[in-house]
């Protein structure tokens, strides 16, 4: 095989696990632009490599792209941004080949926007084995390998992982059936949209938490811990008003979808997603909201909505 036709055959084989390095990154930094930017350094790395000796490239490429997300997560700069508070991953559409493996629901729990906002009270190293067991189902041998930790740490970062996220993951409590949420949501909306309070608060359950990153436009993100307050600022938001319409320059259209897993509210101006609320549903009632606006944060997701089938409006009038 000439020069050539090496470097094809080795793009070729790269690009065959494009998708799989980019889900990875994603769930290890909870944005699709810096995962992004993972699998193209990966591809350097790659490039410069002496390729005839990689004798499984899945192996190395996995190893290369965990290790170049934990040291951006380790990053000072990275530290600081997470830290002050006002950080949410990015919501990405369902169907989009980011999100990755999705056959069982601990793989569709892990990349759910409530997840991976608990992950970020991991460590780097616990989340990048928990991501390694829960969504890719590496052994222990094979986490211990890549992140180059004996497989003992590797069981024991687990278990504190897992301890963590479901004692602080009150929604997580199985699967919930699409049809029934999809209820609970648009239930959720009209009683919002028309100021029905005691109706807001009995979907609510009643240790319901929500977040939302005010757009992008505070240091902090804002969090709501009552049912009363929650449904406070969700008949504020949703309650539509005129100056509303004359800050947005037209009526925002509202459409149900699905996000990162979970049913979510998109709120669209003309082609643009503007705004992302997200939903934990356990036991027909809500136990969490993510409300996500900062423009940075719905560039991917604006992207494949433009593609997307369109479902229904939710409201006609908004």
């Amino acid at each position: 095989m000439d020069g050539t036709a090496t470097d094809r055959f080795d793009t070729g084989r790269f690009e065959a696990s494009r998708n799989r390095l980019a889900s990875l990154a994603y769930r290890l930094l909870g944005s699709a632009a810096d995962a992004e930017d993972a699998v193209q350094d990966a591809w350097l790395h790659w490039q410069a490599a002496d390729r005839q000796r990689i004798e499984v490239p899945q192996a190395w490429l996995t190893k290369v792209v965990t290790n170049l997300c934990l040291d951006r997560l380790r990053s000072a700069r990275v530290r600081r941004e997470r830290t002050a508070g006002a950080w949410l991953p990015e919501p990405l559409l369902d169907g989009d080949p980011m999100l990755g493996p999705a056959d069982s629901f601990e793989q569709r729990e892990a990349v759910s926007l409530a997840v991976l906002t608990l992950m970020e009270r991991l460590s780097p190293l616990a989340r990048a084995v928990y991501v390694l067991r829960e969504a890719f189902s590496y052994s222990h041998t094979e986490i211990a390998e890549i992140l180059e930790i004996t497989e003992s740490a590797s069981h024991q970062h687990l278990h504190r992982a897992r301890r963590r996220i479901t004692a602080a993951h009150r929604g997580g409590c199985g699967e919930v059936d699409p049809a029934s949420a999809r209820r609970v949501v648009e239930e959720f909306f009209a009683a919002a949209s028309s100021g029905r309070t005691e109706r807001l608060v009995a979907l609510l359950t009643d240790d319901a938490t929500a977040i939302s990153d005010g757009a992008g436009l505070t240091t902090t993100l804002l969090r709501y811990d009552t049912p009363q307050r929650i449904a406070a600022i969700a008949r504020a938001g949703f309650n539509p008003t005129p100056a509303k319409r004359r800050f947005a320059g037209r009526t925002p259209a509202a459409h149900y979808a699905l996000v990162n897993g979970t049913p979510a509210i998109l709120f669209v101006l003309g082609d643009q997603v503007v705004g992302v609320v997200a939903f934990d549903i356990t036991g027909g009632r809500i136990a969490a909201v993510h409300g996500i606006a900062a423009p940075t944060r719905l560039v991917r997701l604006t992207r494949a909505w433009r593609q997307h089938e369109q479902d229904t409006l939710l409201i006609t009038q908004w």
